[in-house]
């Protein structure tokens, strides 16, 4: 159970967070709790190998590779060459081994089908991973996660009205919105985009929530319960001067680090969004990203 933080008044708001980025494992976050879960399904079968893919910053990825690493089995990265620039997380995937293949996006998709062929002809059983934790392992891992954030309201005495986090590949939000459905919660859950834009962004959240639920979904709830701000998006891991303002504000006044990535265009996004809103409790999920902010102090 990561703690949640009471960070005060902030804007005429009480604001917590939730600190994902204290998992206790490769810097923590999202793609942490996440892993836990893949890789304990991994090991109900007879998989030696793990396959992935994701960009030179992507936290999923060197949380996978490094838990590949201190299972002493081989981790294959299947990266986009538009986004492969050097980063403390990339860095990081060398140190633990990984073995990183570089390819235009447009080859991603058939270099994965060709590396997990590749590997089975060996004589392998590659257990292969979407990019970012996507599916219903993903979704699932912030389903529970929802259940732990009803556990610490009960331990707080206090319901949180919002909750906001970073939108990206989907499963993050859509777990926390499956979570809130399947407990029939009256609060808002938020995801600020951190790149895709409307109407592709929801889409992609919508579409891992109908999955998960199945035939428990009604699509009127789901519609209602799925709120997705694309306001406050400059691109995938684009510099942004208020995202730095942010970012060095929360580390001044809290000690908490963001990233330029994730976490520090959420934040931004939620406290520009709550200039409208009062006496409401909210929590913002820190879902990680730790050595991203070292990247974007670096590049100052």
């Amino acid at each position: 159970m990561t703690i949640i933080q009471d960070l005060g008044t902030y804007k005429v708001n009480h604001l917590w967070i939730k600190r994902e980025d204290l998992i206790p494992f490769s810097f923590g976050g999202n793609k942490a709790r996440k892993a836990q879960l893949f890789f304990q399904e991994k090991d109900k079968g007879d998989y030696d190998c793990v396959v992935t893919y994701g960009s030179g910053s992507s936290n999923h990825c060197r949380i996978v590779a490094n838990e590949c690493c201190r299972r002493g089995i081989k981790c294959y990265i299947i990266s986009p060459e538009e986004a492969s620039e050097s980063t403390f997380n990339s860095q990081m995937m060398e140190l633990f081994r990984a073995e990183i293949t570089t390819v235009p996006v447009n080859e991603v998709h058939n270099t994965i089908e060709g590396k997990l062929a590749e590997l089975k002809e060996a004589g392998f059983h590659p257990y292969f991973i979407e990019g970012g934790g996507h599916g219903n392992i993903g979704t699932e891992a912030y389903v529970q996660c929802y259940q732990e954030i009803k556990q610490q309201e009960k331990e707080l005495g206090v319901h949180f009205d919002y909750i906001f986090l970073a939108s990206g590949t989907g499963t993050t939000h859509a777990g926390l919105v499956c979570g809130q459905i399947l407990n029939g919660d009256d609060r808002k859950i938020i995801g600020i985009s951190i790149a895709r834009k409307n109407p592709r962004g929801r889409n992609v959240v919508l579409d891992s929530i109908r999955t998960y639920l199945g035939n428990k979904a009604i699509e009127e709830e789901i519609q209602e319960k799925t709120i997705f701000i694309d306001d406050y998006t400059t691109g995938y891991g684009k510099d942004d001067s208020r995202v730095k303002q942010t970012i060095d504000m929360v580390l001044r006044i809290y000690g908490i680090p963001l990233d330029a990535t994730y976490t520090g265009k959420a934040f931004m996004g939620m406290s520009e969004y709550i200039k409208d809103i009062q006496d409401k409790n909210i929590l913002f999920i820190h879902t990680g990203g730790t050595p991203l902010f070292f990247d974007e102090l670096r590049s100052r």
